[in-house]
């Protein structure tokens, strides 16, 4: 299954069957802590991170992968990271959870995803592409051994670990520990969820390593996924792993609604909400291009490696979220 298209499809199926049934949006997440003292999703969420940070490592201590950490480019992560963050609460969903509300049968979420795989490839590859180039080049660490991770002439993008010279085990299971601690020893929000947050965070883990697995050179992501998912139909490039990936979690999360009888097209009332879909999915796609993932890519897949680019990306999807939610919301 390694690398092949029918490996991100399966990949992908799981994942959006997983997405649909624990609610798992990070949009909601993000706002939900801070705006409504809600911490369900949020743990749910570092708990797969926790999973991921020992998972990801003992797979690259084994020799079945190598740890592949997102480029650093600090501007490009914390103005792409902003903008995604702002994109997300316009969108009404962040990159996974508009690509799961597709199955569900969410209208505004269809013109959300369009828009952000325009935008993500004209900032990857299209006509904002010099743009993108603005915001300067990789940062890197020069070592003489990179063990578990991937290296190009002995450079690797910074993490935690490289960074400053420690045992990347050691950091991980550190980082891992401070994360059980927090999800285990604070009180966790109360709601009705089909699946506890704890076990929900597992099983996505466990998803994101079989992901990294079967694709080898990372984890699981959504914005690559849709650049190729909307050039491999406009043009003559061909279908790649993360773009059937993508194409998984729809078929999964759909098959997850239908089952559980959750499956309804969609049409808000307000036409407000199809602007801000246009908007918020055109941020998003642009913010993600620029800062070298969304969510899934860097917060899910990129803090487990402790992946210097990733936190920095992470923490500004927060603020945006925070600074959008408020300029819109919650003000009044």
């Amino acid at each position: 299954m390694q690398g092949t298209l029918i490996g991100g499809l399966i990949v992908g199926i799981l994942f959006g069957f997983l997405l649909q049934r624990t609610r798992m949006c990070f949009n909601s997440a993000f706002r939900d802590l801070r705006y409504f003292k809600d911490n369900w999703l949020w743990k749910q969420g570092l708990m797969a991170i926790a999973v991921e940070t020992i998972g990801f490592q003992a797979m690259a201590a084994m020799g079945v992968i190598k740890l592949h950490p997102s480029a650093f480019i600090p501007a490009a992560q914390i103005v792409g990271g902003f903008a995604f963050g702002m994109g997300m609460v316009l969108a009404g969903g962040c990159a996974s959870g508009v690509t799961y509300r597709i199955g569900e049968g969410n209208v505004t979420a269809i013109i959300a995803a369009t828009f952000y795989a325009i935008s993500a490839a004209a900032a990857r590859a299209g006509k904002l592409k010099g743009l993108t180039g603005l915001f300067g080049k990789p940062i890197t660490v020069t070592m003489t051994n990179p063990g578990v991770y991937a290296a190009q002439d002995g450079k690797v993008a910074p993490t935690v670990a490289n960074l400053f010279g420690l045992n990347p085990w050691v950091v991980s299971i550190v980082f891992a520990a401070i994360i059980l601690a927090y999800l285990f020893f604070t009180k966790t929000s109360q709601r009705k969820a089909p699946m506890h947050w704890a076990i929900a965070g597992v099983l996505v883990g466990l998803v994101g390593m079989l992901a990294y697995w079967s694709q080898q050179t990372y984890s699981l992501g959504i914005t690559g996924g849709w650049i190729n998912l909307f050039t491999a139909t406009m043009t003559e490039a061909p279908y790649n792993w993360i773009g059937m990936e993508v194409f998984g979690i729809i078929i999964g999360s759909f098959i997850s609604a239908a089952i559980f009888k959750e499956f309804k097209i969609r049409f808000p009332k307000d036409p407000k909400s199809y602007v801000f879909a246009v908007i918020g999915g055109l941020l998003m796609g642009w913010g993600a291009g620029v800062a070298g993932g969304c969510n899934i890519g860097h917060f899910l897949s990129g803090i487990p490696h402790l992946a210097i680019s990733s936190i920095l990306a992470s923490i500004f999807f927060i603020l945006g979220n925070w600074f959008m939610y408020w300029l819109v919301y919650g003000r009044n």
